[in-house]
């Protein structure tokens, strides 16, 4: 394991599932963590009080951004354009925005760890606006990589996650759920927070991992 201590992480949707489960693990591991998100005020959209924000965090050493969006679903020739503009502008421009700010901050050897999700590369009708919105960010991390370096950055995919996003489904609804899908894998389970908490603390550990998507699915790409 590595020692974080005397590091400076932020994370970027981190009160809450994945993003808290992440901020929880850095923080384990001896990080100074601070954590933002909309519950906080910090509103990813505003590309001047975002960039002022993290520019009064500085210098730090690690950016997360797990901040998510409800993006529309349904076939393309019926889809809300307009909420797909704004779940785009959270979620795949939000992590942009962040990133060219974090990039000023960094100390060396500092790692940019964006997310993604499965549907980037799952061909699945009615997911557009998410399979687009993912695979721009696969994409562009992969440039940032390039363009940021000795930066590191990279891009952590999950795939149907068992978090407090499901709450306000019936109890017994959201079990019968979530054993569906985790019968449907060859891992067996879907993941928890904290199984995708592992695949961000591999991107900011391992020095020579940069470029990289980091699929914890529990095998749905490979179905």
């Amino acid at each position: 394991m590595t020692d974080l201590t005397g590091t400076k992480a932020i994370v970027i949707g981190g009160t809450s599932g994945i993003g808290a489960a992440v901020a929880q693990v850095l923080a384990e591991r001896g990080a100074a963590v601070t954590s933002a998100s909309r519950a906080t005020g910090l509103d990813v959209t505003d590309a001047d009080a975002l960039s002022r924000w993290i520019a009064g965090q500085g210098p730090f050493d690690h950016l997360v951004f797990t901040a998510g969006s409800q993006a529309p679903g349904g076939a393309v020739d019926a889809l809300d354009l307009e909420a797909a503009r704004r779940a785009f502008d959270v979620k795949f421009w939000g992590s942009i925005r962040a990133a060219k700010a974090a990039a000023a901050e960094l100390r060396p050897g500092g790692t940019i760890t964006l997310t993604s999700g499965f549907l980037a590369r799952r061909t699945v009708p009615g997911t557009f606006a998410k399979t687009a919105m993912n695979a721009a960010l696969e994409a562009s991390a992969k440039i940032l990589a390039r363009e940021l370096a000795p930066i590191r950055v990279n891009v952590v995919s999950p795939g149907l996650t068992d978090t407090d996003a499901y709450a306000g489904m019936e109890t017994a609804a959201r079990k019968q759920m979530l054993e569906g899908a985790a019968a449907k894998l060859p891992a067996g389970r879907v993941a928890r927070p904290q199984d995708v908490a592992a695949g961000y603390l591999f991107a900011i550990e391992t020095a020579s991992v940069t470029g990289a998507v980091i699929d914890i699915d529990g095998g749905a790409l490979i179905n």
